[in-house]
């Protein structure tokens, strides 16, 4: 290709970037049942799009996992359905209860049975949503899958790259992460251009949608109230068995009922009186010991990353002698902060410039361009 040539691009003839007339553009749209993948589906409804609503069955209605309100139980399925009659398009209810049982919540459980602190959030997407509904919306020739997320996608000179959300507070981009840059050409996100989530039920308000003002869902979709320690018990009963709180000379400090009660970072419900404030630094499940310490114990400047995911441009391990500069997230609560990647195929060694506390394994590492708002990627934290 000389310097004169340029590469030939479809024009784009509709909101979603596609080359094509909305009415000739058929779009799966994955409905959770809440207010935000039901403006998605209305909008693109309204704007001619063929509109095909799919709703996943994740778990048993009637399980003691299942919580009222949550993502995907019987009742958003319900709210799913009667957003599709509202605006006129089919809607169908697929069973991925068995998948995600085994690519969700068996991994959920064994992470948090090793001491990790895991995300199933970004599992869902990575192993259902974005793989397995993904090629379902393929089988039913559609063009694209959209969904609620509040992420951006856009076409950049080498493909299409993931951004950051318009509004920050909104932002979604450390959940999708794994988000590989083939799927990322099929996906489409509309609401990571709005300014706030009023905007959201704004839209839903125009179009008379019955969930207009659906609160949103804070919890883990199989997760009633938070109570992680329920479920592993649940899943694994016998799980909770109780051993000793040492300091990092691995001298006994006192007694706990179970590993899986505690996370890195905790400071309280340890029942350790007097002295100065003690801090979950580690923990052992071999040994049953939840090892504490002093908070500046907690502070690191190097974080192991494995299965990293690259959305930057050119190869990973090729990198400058210094590393990929970009700035990092640790928790999704957590502010991106500046640090250098250094690859090792599919791990990386992550230098913050300054330290951090509280680094878990199992959380996400998020990559990010150090300007801009462009996601380079990231990975799992390791021990």
């Amino acid at each position: 290709m000389t310097q004169t040539e340029t590469i030939a691009r479809p024009q784009a003839a509709n909101s979603l970037g596609l080359p094509k007339p909305p009415a000739q553009t058929r779009v799966v749209v994955a409905m959770s049942g809440g207010v935000d993948s039901s403006v998605v589906a209305a909008e693109l409804a309204a704007e001619g799009y063929d509109v095909v609503g799919i709703t996943l069955q994740l778990y048993d209605h009637g399980a003691a996992l299942a919580k009222k309100g949550a993502c995907c139980a019987g009742r958003d399925i319900h709210d799913a359905r009667r957003v599709a009659e509202t605006m006129g398009f089919p809607h169908y209810v697929l069973d991925y209860e068995s998948r995600f049982r085994e690519s969700v919540i068996e991994d959920f459980a064994e992470s948090y049975l090793a001491g990790a602190t895991p995300i199933p959030c970004v599992r869902c997407n990575q192993r259902v949503k974005f793989r397995d509904l993904l090629e379902t919306a393929r089988e039913l020739e559609a063009d694209c899958l959209a969904t609620g997320h509040y992420v951006r996608r856009q076409d950049g000179p080498q493909g299409p790259e993931l951004h950051r959300a318009a509004d920050p507070a909104r932002d979604q981009s450390y959940f999708l992460f794994a988000t590989t840059p083939e799927q990322l050409g099929y996906l489409r996100f509309p609401l990571g251009g709005l300014a706030s989530k009023a905007e959201t039920r704004a839209l839903a308000q125009k179009h008379g949608l019955p969930v207009a003002d659906k609160p949103d869902s804070q919890d883990i979709c199989f997760v009633p109230e938070g109570g992680y320690a329920a479920v592993i018990e649940k899943l694994r009963p016998g799980a909770a068995e109780p051993g000793e709180i040492v300091d990092r000379e691995g001298r006994a400090l006192g007694r706990h009922e179970g590993v899986i009660h505690y996370t890195i970072g905790q400071r309280r419900g340890l029942g350790l009186g007097g002295g100065e404030p003690l801090y979950v630094l580690r923990l052992d499940p071999e040994r049953r010991h939840v090892v504490v310490g002093p908070r500046s114990a907690l502070a690191t400047r190097r974080v192991p990353v494995a299965e990293v995911n690259w959305l930057g441009d050119g190869a990973f391990d090729d990198a400058p002698a210094g590393g990929h500069e970009a700035l990092v997230r640790i928790r999704s609560t957590r502010p991106p902060a500046p640090a250098r990647i250094h690859p090792a195929g599919d791990r990386a060694e992550v230098e913050l410039l300054s330290p951090e506390e509280g680094v878990a394994p199992g959380q996400a590492c998020v990559f990010y361009a150090p300007e801009g708002t462009r996601v380079l990627g990231g990975g799992w934290i390791t021990r």
